[in-house]
């Protein structure tokens, strides 16, 4: 398939490798042309210098960029030049609101549009193992289906446009939760004298267990916060959630301290640290 990909960054760059990995005709874009040229001598994809010339008659566009109008400007410069019939894969967590207004144009202009933020993380994005939630036409789904299995383990449509979105809303309210109860978790072993290790190998067998105790107690407990989702991000994110919130009438009282409790990771300086740095918050306190 001719596929154009506009976002190459830690997401994206491996995401349009396992495509090109595939045998795809794949044309790179990225605001940085340098990183988009590293990409395609890394991957043997295309070097595009524009949006434009990397949409130049794809029959899917791809994008996993940074925010509401960052997809509207890059939706609004491929959509002229897409394969007539194309579909439009949006990977860039969004509100619902702008999956359903890319949507209603696309359709205008004879194309389709299909909302599908991620969730796994870099690690997931480097070893194709991915989950998509999607939104919108389910024909249109399902020519894309098989494609995105290049860096998907798992892929739901569900329901019409912006319903992806949604679904990602409810799996950032999830992670603020448990990364918060972890790192209070790791905080009071620490203080109470216990072996942070022996502490994990006690409980993480039982109704305590998760994938951030799996993948993150242990480097909370050592201060490490170098890897994964960056804290500007889950703000992003959890900002999104907090005003669908108020439109839907759902009370939100701890994904709303949460959000509270990352602008203080970000006053200390751990804009790019990951998720986990809500641990970083509390070791300030107990100094």
């Amino acid at each position: 398939m001719k596929i154009a990909f506009a976002g190459l960054g830690v997401m994206g760059g491996p995401m349009a490798g396992h495509l090109a990995k595939a045998g795809h005709d794949v044309a790179g874009f990225n605001r940085s042309p340098d990183k988009a040229r590293a990409w395609a001598e890394r991957t043997g994809g295309n070097f595009a210098p524009t949006v434009a010339e990397a949409a130049a008659g794809a029959e899917l566009f791809i994008l996993c960029v940074g925010n509401d109008d960052d997809v509207r400007q890059v939706v609004g410069e491929a959509l002229p030049h897409l394969a007539e019939g194309a579909v439009i894969v949006d990977h860039t967590t969004t509100s619902a609101t702008v999956a359903r207004e890319m949507a209603a144009l696309a359709s205008e202009g004879g194309r389709a549009f299909v909302d599908a933020p991620v969730s796994g993380g870099q690690a997931g994005a480097e070893n194709g193992q991915l989950t998509v939630m999607a939104g919108g036409d389910a024909a249109a789904f399902a020519r894309v289906e098989p494609v995105l299995a290049a860096y998907a383990k798992a892929m739901r449509l569900m329901g019409p446009a912006g319903s992806g979105q949604l679904t990602k809303m409810v799996n950032q309210i999830c992670i603020a939760g448990v990364v918060q109860g972890l790192a209070e978790a790791v905080h009071f072993a620490q203080n109470a004298g216990l072996e942070p290790e022996a502490v994990q190998a006690a409980i993480s067998k039982g109704a305590a267990q998760s994938w951030q105790m799996d993948n993150r107690w242990a480097t909370m407990a050592k201060g490490e916060f170098d890897f994964g989702f960056a804290v500007d991000w889950m703000r992003k994110d959890l900002g999104l959630v907090l005003d669908e919130a108020r439109a839907n009438g759902s009370h939100l009282a701890v994904t709303a301290l949460v959000d509270q409790f990352y602008s203080e990771v970000q006053a200390m300086g751990g804009n790019r640290w990951d998720t986990s740095s809500l641990a970083a918050r509390l070791q300030t306190k107990t100094r």
